[in-house]
């Protein structure tokens, strides 16, 4: 949906009816993802995709009866090989997608992308009823469960990045580059400045603790520590565990982490609270320049995004067809 917000908000105030596409079901080399989403207009406008133009015309007829008929509908589509490959898959696929006529819901949807709010839709594919619960989605990926789909539309990604080191530069590109909004926290002046750090939302020359306490952070944060300074490291590890933050990574051996980890028990943390922190930090690449990882700690934080495994395709593969 965010995708195509601007066009649905601009459609529905000149009052047009829309009629929403959204890929609800693939199997195979599939185009799009599932949650991708085209609009129509009663009008004969177009925005977004669901296949990258495999049937994209289809989808548009059909959307025009929903429109006049004000029934929605699930229709399914076969992606033949040849047609694939001209949109750049190797193989062919299969494309379930969900036809309804906007409503309030998904006005009320689109209000909320505009203030940041997360929530996630409930979508009934036998009806094409749909309800928001607010507040911070459980999961970052779109799922169907029989008649019931979900979409999760958490706060942009963000990353807040403690410590503003020499890790800290190609890590902050990286991360502007994956689409996050970038905070650099570093109280020391000279460090946090925007000559070091160009592409990054916002700098705060302050404290960690205090910094996190002026920094909205839920599930679609990642707070990175880079300090490697207790007075610096431990305020911070204080703040962000007591939050909801989807990735909590700090940088240190296994024992200076551990050294951490005690002390932090002996304040009250349990177990489970500080089995949250991602330390050491980041995949093992190999390298061990700051480029190399900072793209070790990228990965790391994309891969529990996502739920990834962190494994080789290849082994992936093979496990998968053994």
């Amino acid at each position: 949906m965010r995708e195509v917000a601007n066009e649905y908000r601009t459609w529905r105030e000149a009052g047009d009816d829309v009629a929403i596409a959204t890929v609800v079901t693939t199997w195979g080399s599939s185009p799009r993802p599932l949650g991708s989403r085209m609009l129509v207009s009663s009008s004969g406008r177009m925005a977004g995709s669901v296949s990258n133009g495999c049937i994209e015309g289809a989808v548009f007829e059909e959307a025009q009866k929903v429109l006049a008929d004000s029934q929605p509908k699930l229709l399914e589509f076969g992606v033949a090989d040849d047609l694939a490959f001209e949109v750049g898959l190797a193989c062919g696929g299969h494309i379930e997608v969900f036809v309804q006529p906007a409503a309030q819901v998904h006005d009320r949807a689109v209000q909320l992308l505009d203030s940041e709010r997360p929530f996630t839709l409930l979508t009934d594919l036998r009806t094409g009823g749909a309800e928001i619960v607010e507040g911070s989605p459980a999961a970052e990926l779109a799922a169907r469960d029989g008649d019931r789909f979900t979409e999760p539309f958490p706060r942009p990604a963000q990353m807040v990045i403690v410590g503003a080191i020499h890790i800290a530069i190609p890590l902050h590109r990286l991360a502007k580059l994956m689409g996050y909004r970038v905070t650099v926290v570093d109280a020391r002046a000279k460090f946090a400045t925007g000559e070091r750090f160009p592409e990054a939302d916002a700098i705060f020359t302050e404290w960690p603790d205090e910094a996190l306490a002026k920094i909205p952070v839920d599930r679609s944060t990642a707070v990175v520590i880079l300090t490697h300074d207790p007075k610096f490291d431990m305020p911070a590890l204080r703040t962000v565990l007591r939050t909801e933050a989807g990735y909590i990574g700090a940088i240190g051996s296994r024992k200076t982490n551990q050294n951490r980890f005690d002390a932090l028990r002996g304040e009250g943390f349990t177990d489970q609270q500080l089995a949250r922190v991602h330390g050491p930090i980041g995949l093992d690449l190999g390298g061990r320049g700051a480029e190399e990882t900072a793209l070790g700690i990228m990965a790391e934080v994309t891969a529990v995004r996502f739920g990834g495994s962190s494994t080789e395709m290849r082994e992936k593969k093979a496990v998968a067809s053994a």
